[in-house]
């Protein structure tokens, strides 16, 4: 039987999580919107082939289409959002340049995209020609793209509103130097992400009242050095996040690992592996003034 966790604003709250609710307890009032995910599909347009171990007939732009479809007739309230790295991984980046992938997840109708280093591979130039065929918003907090191409093209954040919910959205990438060649990424500023959320954060809840908030990090899920900020590291750190949905390490997850922030409420952090082979999937139920949530990992 499916089963939704209770996401109650306390340190006891991880006892509540572990042990979860039986979704039968559903108030009638209560409001469901539905995220799915991707994360890392690194220009991946059609399945594996038979002899790719463990990926072998996974993926495609094709399956992860009629998925979606098939899953928003039966949650019309729901956002498709992508943590990065778009780009690069196969010859259909080489020839396209990112055209492709960005008129794909247009169909697809994706909401919302944050920005992965290796969206970078053709230099932010290279970038901005192809957004004019992405149909959807591309969020990055912590890039300073003030001096560049990119300024007031790429958001700080958005807003979106799905049956009277409020989910505000923002997005952060991981540090470029080292990562990109500097000619790539030109006059583009790394912000701290710490500091950054919790400015956007507070601008999220206490001026925008949002109902959700969502973090599309392509951060990294964690990290041996405990001085690299990730996903896990932020979530301690700051507050007022409640999905951080992560990218760049690759990381597959079977369900979201619960973390507490600063002020000792839960907070989801979720990835779901890379190339497109799973979507993830997470539904939140507003009763009052609780969240629940209930997730799953779908194979593509």
């Amino acid at each position: 039987m499916e089963r939704r966790v209770f996401i109650k604003n306390t340190a006891a709250s991880i006892a509540l999580l572990s042990m979860g609710l039986p979704i039968s307890c559903k108030n009638v009032n209560s409001k469901k919107i539905t995220i799915l995910h991707t994360n890392d599909v690194h220009s991946h347009v059609e399945p594996f082939g038979p002899n790719e171990g463990k990926k072998s007939n996974k993926g495609g732009i094709a399956r992860r289409a009629a998925l979606i479809q098939n899953l928003r007739s039966t949650s019309p309230n729901t956002l498709l959002f992508d943590a990065g790295d778009i780009f690069q991984g196969t010859p259909y980046f080489n020839y396209f340049e990112g055209e492709l992938e960005f008129k794909l997840m247009s169909m697809m109708k994706y909401d919302a995209a944050t920005i992965g280093n290796h969206d970078f591979d053709n230099g932010i130039t290279g970038l901005h020609k192809q957004m004019p065929h992405a149909k959807f918003d591309f969020i990055s907090s912590n890039y300073d793209f003030k001096n560049t191409i990119l300024n007031e093209v790429v958001h700080p954040y958005k807003i979106y509103f799905k049956d009277g919910i409020k989910i505000g959205v923002f997005g952060l990438g991981v540090q470029l130097d080292g990562l990109v060649s500097p000619e790539y990424y030109k006059e583009t500023k790394y912000l701290n992400p710490v500091e950054i959320t919790q400015d956007i954060t507070n601008i999220l809840k206490q001026e925008k009242k949002c109902d959700l908030i969502i973090c599309l990090s392509h951060l990294g899920y964690e990290y041996e050095n405990q001085n690299k900020i990730s996903d896990i590291s932020l979530a301690k750190k700051t507050k007022n996040i409640d999905l951080i949905i992560g990218g760049h390490t690759h990381t597959f997850l079977e369900k979201p690992t619960q973390v507490l922030n600063s002020a000792g409420e839960t907070v989801l952090v979720n990835q779901v592996g890379c190339h497109g082979i799973y979507l993830g999937k997470i539904d939140f139920y507003f009763e009052n003034k609780h969240k629940f949530f209930s997730s799953e990992v779908i194979g593509v």
